[in-house]
């Protein structure tokens, strides 16, 4: 599809979560001038939280849930209210993300070139950089073991084949959503953009970061640099450690890895118990919660971590 065409309709679906109002009106506000139309989903913020949402940006749409439902459900909301709008591609983002002024149009362009290609394209993302860190730069590349953190220049076209995208600033058609499907919901929160990656995989369709688009983003809590480890550790609070732990173990067993994939994310994820439960702080809680998640993955549990 042309980027410049009159029938291209994007629509924004931002997930929200008690933000900080200042850096979700900057986001919004950055927002707004590249799309049709802006959705926000609040996942369970307060009235005066809401409400100072809807201040923002009078002209977005605003679905507050009550509570938090994660970010699968509040994505598959917005998507919704976004084909009732008559979208034609959906651009999620979450709270923590800041998009440059010319994102949106750069992962249009993208997508045309994908086309042009002749790939069959499931989706594109911009090429998002950790605001508190100097190189770290998320986009990752199927390797033989499984995603690895891509160091690759792009093609000819500006494209960088990608082995999932994250999904702040993914720019997705809706025609995909009706072949690949919505989010996995059951999974809350963590592996939902690298499931659905996996999906559209396994459908034939390729994904794709796109070097001129740019996006301002934070993964994580914090960030560490172990000692003879070059890439930095993102570091959760300790309940995203059940959720990132659970759904690894729900990832390997449904049946989207690769061989080879799944030894890599057996090992990945060994190393990330032991990490959280010897170095990341909390620790006790954190090997509590690790292995209350492997317990439930393993036992085929989904949804929200009840205390």
């Amino acid at each position: 599809m042309n980027p410049a065409a009159d029938d291209v309709r994007v629509t924004a679906v931002v997930v929200t979560f008690r933000p900080d109002a200042t850096a979700a009106g900057e986001l919004l506000r950055a927002l707004a001038p590249q799309v049709r139309d802006v959705v926000v989903v609040d996942n369970g913020s307060d009235a005066s939280t809401v409400d100072a949402l809807r201040a923002v940006l009078p002209d977005a749409q605003v679905i507050a849930l009550g509570e938090n439902t994660g970010v699968a459900a509040a994505q598959n909301a917005g998507i919704a209210r976004a084909r009732e709008l008559g979208a034609t591609h959906v651009l999620l983002s979450d709270q923590d993300s800041v998009p440059a002024p010319d994102m949106v149009a750069a992962l249009l362009r993208g997508l045309h070139a994908a086309q042009q290609r002749g790939s069959r394209p499931a989706a594109v993302g911009p090429i998002a950089a950790d605001t508190r860190s100097e190189d770290e730069v998320m986009v990752y590349a199927a390797s033989r073991w499984g995603p690895r953190r891509s160091r690759q220049a792009p093609d000819a076209d500006g494209l960088l084949p990608a082995a999932f995208l994250i999904a702040s600033g993914c720019l997705v058609p809706v025609a995909v959503l009706d072949e690949v499907g919505t989010m996995r919901a059951e999974w809350f929160i963590d592996h939902v953009d690298l499931e659905w990656g996996l999906r559209a995989r396994r459908a034939g369709r390729q994904l794709f970061a796109v070097a001129d688009a740019r996006l301002a983003h934070r993964l994580g809590d914090r960030l560490v640099r172990l000692p003879g480890r070059r890439q930095e550790v993102h570091v959760h609070t300790p309940v995203r450690v059940y959720y990132l732990t659970r759904n690894t173990v729900l990832l390997l067993r449904s049946g989207l890895l690769p061989l080879r994939w799944r030894l890599g994310y057996v090992l990945w994820l060994a190393k990330y118990v032991a990490f959280n439960a010897l170095l990341a702080g909390s620790h006790r809680r954190r090997a509590r919660l690790a292995l209350r998640g492997l317990r439930d993955g393993l036992a085929g549990r989904t949804g929200a971590l009840r205390a």
